[in-house]
């Protein structure tokens, strides 16, 4: 009887040692998982010092607020390069407004079209086709040249104090094709 039970121990202690390792193995898991996740996080920009800058410069200036009256900027018919995720090169021919609250946001525009084209190439040349086609790619190209070109005008705009900072509301795209 004794000897049996001194079996059972062991045989349940060694299932124990298993256990412990398979924890282990889940904490390491965990923890590069958490290291993933905070480098992507880093990566896309969300912990970068520019964001301090941009904080300051808000302050110096009055944030723009919601308007009912709003006014519209274009830029059309810019054909642009891309490639898809095989390596294979595409052509875009993407236009697009610019709603704004600044009642001269057309004429700042067409001043700094070239700043405003720049980043437009630089945001879709980051991009593949395939990403680029779907609702989540177009959204988030909307919410980073909105985000860029934002940051454009409150730039060339600093010591002019009437206009806003933040002013451009919305990205419209009025033609967006790849082919």
């Amino acid at each position: 009887m004794a000897e049996e039970e001194n079996a059972e121990e062991t045989k349940s202690s060694g299932g124990g040692k298993g256990m412990i390792i398979v924890l282990i193995a889940l904490v390491v898991i965990l923890l590069l998982a958490v290291a993933g996740g905070a480098y992507f996080l880093y990566s896309q920009g969300m912990f970068s010092p520019k964001d301090a800058g941009v904080n300051q410069e808000m302050v110096k200036k009055e944030e723009a607020g919601d308007s009912k009256e709003t006014f519209k900027a274009n830029i059309d018919d810019l054909v642009l390069n891309i490639t898809n995720a095989k390596g294979k090169e595409k052509l875009m021919k993407l236009s697009f407004a610019v709603k704004s609250v600044e009642p001269t946001i057309a004429a700042i525009i067409e001043e700094y079209r070239a700043e405003v084209i720049d980043v437009v190439i630089n945001q879709i040349s980051a991009r593949s086709s395939e990403e680029l086609l779907t609702v989540g790619g177009k959204a988030l190209l909307k919410e980073e040249l909105l985000e860029e070109i934002n940051s454009i005008i409150n730039e060339v705009t600093s010591n002019n104090e009437d206009v806003k900072a933040n002013n451009i509301k919305q990205i419209l795209f009025t033609t967006f094709v790849i082919k």
